[in-house]
C-alpha cells in the first residue's frame, strides 16, 4: 500500500468551515453544519489553506472517479444499476441512482447535479478565503498560495465543464454560499459564458501551478493545459455538429475551426514540452498464453497500482488518489468489476460482446472475421472457427483485449478474505461449480452480472491484501493516451490528416501490437477520424469518455439507429438476444439523450430556472 503522507486524504470537517458536499437531502447545496470555532480562527497559514484544498480534492473526487458508470451510455459497457456506500465515499454517493444504459437516462441524474454544485460551492471556499490570505502574505508564501488557488481553480472548472457538457445553460457563480436563499433565484447562465469562465479557470491554473504535483494526487501544468484543450475540443464538436436541444445555442463553423486550432496547440504543448511519456513506453509487452493470466500485456498493468509507478511513467496527467486499506477511503472498482469469486464483488459493469469484434488483428491491422456466437452444446461449437465460445478465437488479437476482457476459459486469481484461492476460471453460465481443465481441478468464476459472455480483466486486481472496496487505485481523470487521441482529432478537424497525429495513433495501436495504420485509414479527414473512433474505443473501454463522445458527436443515431426504426439488439456469446435499445423510438426520445434534465426539484424552488426543451 502506498504511504499515507503522498495521498489526497478525506479531510475531517473543521473547526469554523462551513463546507458543502452532496447529500441526499433536495437543496441545491447541501451544507454540513459548522462547529464552534469561527472561520476568522482559520485561513492564517500556508498549512490552513492547504488543509481547505485537500478537503476540496476529497470532495471533487466522488464526482468523477466512478466514471465509467457511464460508459453505460456507450453500446459497449453494461452497468446493472450503481451501488450505494459510505465506504468509499464519505459524504455518499453521487452516482446513485443513474441510470447508465445506451438510452432514457438523461432524466436520471439530479442527485449528480445537485453534488456537482456540491463541489462548485467547496472550491469557491477555498478560492475565495485564499484570494484574501494573500493580501497580507508574506513574499515568501505567495506563490505556494497562488498554486493553491490555481489547483481549486482546476477542480472548479472541470465540475463546471460536467455541468456544461451533461446541462448546457448552467447557473453560473463563484462566491461562498452560506445559505439557500442566496441561490433561490439564480438563473442559467448561457454555456458560452461558462466556458469562457472555464477557460479563465484552466489558464489561471496553467500559469500557477508547478510542472509536476507537489505529491502524488495534485495537479501540475500538464493537467490545466489538457483540460483546456479537451475544453476547446468540446466546444468546437458542439458548435460543428450542433446542439439543437439547447435553446439559443447556434453552431458556429468558425467558431468550431478556431476551437479546433486551439485544442491542438494545447495538448500539441502537453504533449511536447513536459516529458510525458505511455507506460512502459508504449511497448506491448507480453500477450501470455491462452487462458492463463501469470502473464499479461503491459496495458493491464498501466490500470493495476502494484505496479509500483502510480504515475505509470508519466501516463497518468492527473489522477484522484485512494487511500486502501484501514483508510475508510478505498476506491470501489474491483466491487463493481468482479464478481463474488473476488472478495464478495457484485460485478455490476461488465463488457458487453458487442466490443469484443473491435479488437483488431494483430497481423492485419483491421478487423478480423467477426465472432459467431454459439452454445456449448451445439456440437463442434468449442473448435469452430471464429466461435464465440471457442477459446482460439482470441489468439492474434489486439493485445488490449487479452488486458480489457475475459473469455470463457480466462483465468482471474480468486480472492477471499484478503487472500488468494488460486486460479478461477470464467465460464459464462457457470457460477461457482467445480470444472476440471487439463487435469486439474477448478472453482469457476461465480458472477450473476454478465450477461454478455464477457467480464472484465481492466481494473481487476490479482493479487490478494486489500477488500472489494480497499483498493488504493489512482483513478485517472486524464491521461496521456487520452490526449494523444484527442490531439489526432483536433488536428483532422482542422488541417486534415497529419504526419505527427498519425504518429501518435500508431504509438497507441502499438501497445496493443498492431501493425501501423494502413493507407487507406488515413487517406482522408472521414477515414482518420474513424481510425481515431476506434482506439477510443478499445483504448478508453471504461474509463468514462464513450457517452460523452456520442453525444458531442452527435452519433446516436449513427450508432443506434434512426428515430421510429427497430433499434438495435445487444446480444451475447451464446447466440441470446439480450436488450433491445431504441425500438420504435421517437425523435424526442433521442433529443433527451442529447441533454439531461435539470432537476425538477430545483426548478419548482426556483422559478428563474428554465428547461431544457426536450423536457418540457
Amino acid at each position: 500500500m502506498k504511504r499515507i503522507h503522498s495521498k489526497i486524504l478525506f479531510i475531517v470537517v473543521f473547526a469554523g468551515l462551513t463546507l458543502f458536499a452532496g447529500s441526499c437531502t433536495e437543496d441545491l447545496l447541501d451544507q454540513q453544519p459548522p462547529v464552534d470555532l469561527g472561520a476568522n480562527a482559520f485561513w492564517q497559514t500556508e498549512a490552513d489553506a492547504t488543509i481547505a484544498l485537500m478537503g476540496a480534492y476529497s470532495s471533487v473526487r466522488p464526482l468523477f472517479d466512478r466514471d465509467y458508470y457511464l460508459d453505460g451510455h456507450g453500446e459497449y459497457i453494461r452497468t446493472r444499476g450503481t451501488s450505494t456506500t459510505n465506504n468509499n465515499l464519505r459524504l455518499g454517493d453521487a452516482y446513485n441512482g443513474g441510470n447508465y444504459n445506451p438510452e432514457g437516462y438523461a432524466g436520471s441524474f439530479d442527485k449528480y447535479y445537485r453534488y456537482l454544485y456540491g463541489g462548485v460551492n467547496r472550491t469557491n471556499y477555498v478560492i475565495e478565503n485564499v484570494t484574501k490570505m494573500l493580501a497580507t502574505a508574506s513574499p515568501s508564501s505567495v506563490a505556494n498560495l497562488e498554486t493553491i488557488i490555481g489547483e481549486a481553480r482546476l477542480l472548479r472548472g472541470m465540475v463546471y465543464f460536467r455541468l456544461i457538457s451533461m446541462w448546457g445553460d448552467v447557473p453560473y457563480f463563484t462566491n461562498i454560499v452560506t445559505d439557500n436563499d442566496e441561490v433561490a433565484d439564480i438563473s442559467r447562465t448561457p454555456i458560452a459564458q461558462v466556458k469562457d469562465a472555464i477557460m479563465e479557470d484552466f489558464t489561471y491554473a496553467f500559469d500557477k501551478l508547478p510542472v509536476k504535483g507537489s505529491a502524488n494526487g495534485r495537479a501540475g501544468k500538464p493537467a490545466a493545459l489538457a483540460f483546456r484543450g479537451k475544453l476547446q475540443l468540446y466546444w468546437a464538436s458542439w458548435n460543428k455538429f450542433g446542439w439543437p436541444e439547447l435553446k439559443d445555442f447556434s453552431p458556429s463553423a468558425t467558431e468550431a475551426d478556431a476551437a479546433y486550432k486551439a485544442a491542438a496547440a494545447d495538448f500539441k504543448a502537453v504533449i511536447e514540452n513536459y516529458g510525458l511519456n505511455l507506460f512502459r513506453n508504449g511497448e506491448p509487452g507480453e500477450w501470455g498464453t491462452l487462458s492463463q493470466a501469470d502473464v499479461l500485456p503491459n496495458y493491464y498493468y498501466l490500470f493495476i497500482p502494484s505496479t509500483g509507478n502510480p504515475n505509470a511513467d508519466g501516463e497518468m496527467i492527473m489522477t484522484f488518489t485512494h487511500g486502501g486499506t484501514g483508510t475508510g477511503q478505498g476506491e470501489e472498482l474491483m466491487r463493481d468489476v468482479a464478481g463474488r469469486s473476488h472478495e464478495g464483488s457484485q460485478c455490476w459493469v461488465s463488457p458487453r460482446y458487442e466490443i469484443a469484434d473491435r479488437y483488431q488483428s494483430t497481423i492485419t491491422g483491421d478487423f478480423a472475421t467477426p465472432l459467431v456466437p454459439m452454445t456449448p452444446t451445439t456440437t463442434g461449437a468449442r473448435t469452430a472457427p471464429n466461435s464465440a465460445i471457442n477459446p482460439q478465437s482470441y489468439l492474434n488479437r489486439d493485445y488490449r483485449m487479452k488486458a480489457s476482457i475475459m473469455w470463457d476459459y480466462e483465468k482471474s486469481i480468486g480472492l477471499t478474505s484478503l487472500k488468494s484461492t488460486g486460479w478461477c476460471p470464467f465460464i459464462y453460465k457457470t457460477w461457482n461449480v467445480e470444472v476440471t481443465i487439463d487435469g486439474v481441478k477448478y472453482i469457476t468464476y461465480n458472477t450473476d452480472g454478465s450477461n454478455s459472455g464477457y467480464v472484465l480483466r481492466k481494473f481487476l486486481r490479482n493479487y490478494p491484501g486489500q477488500g472489494r472496496s480497499e483498493g488504493d487505485y489512482n483513478w485517472p481523470v486524464m491521461r496521456l493516451a487520452d490526449v494523444y487521441l484527442m490531439y489526432a482529432e483536433a488536428t483532422n478537424e482542422a488541417y486534415g490528416p497529419q504526419s505527427d497525429a498519425i504518429a501518435l495513433v500508431n504509438r497507441i495501436r502499438h501497445r496493443g501490437n498492431l501493425p501501423a495504420l494502413a493507407a487507406d485509414k488515413i487517406a482522408s479527414k472521414e477515414a482518420f477520424f474513424d481510425a481515431i473512433e476506434q482506439e477510443r474505443i478499445v483504448e478508453l473501454l471504461g474509463e468514462g469518455h464513450r457517452g460523452f463522445d456520442l453525444r458531442r458527436w452527435r452519433a446516436i443515431e449513427r450508432v443506434w439507429g434512426a428515430p421510429y426504426s427497430d433499434g438495435k439488439w445487444t446480444r451475447d456469446t451464446h447466440g441470446a438476444n439480450v436488450t433491445r435499445y431504441f425500438q420504435n423510438r421517437s425523435e424526442r426520445n433521442y433529443e433527451q439523450c442529447y441533454i439531461f434534465r435539470i432537476p425538477p426539484g430545483e426548478r419548482d424552488r426556483n422559478p428563474n430556472l428554465t428547461q431544457n426543451t426536450p423536457w418540457l
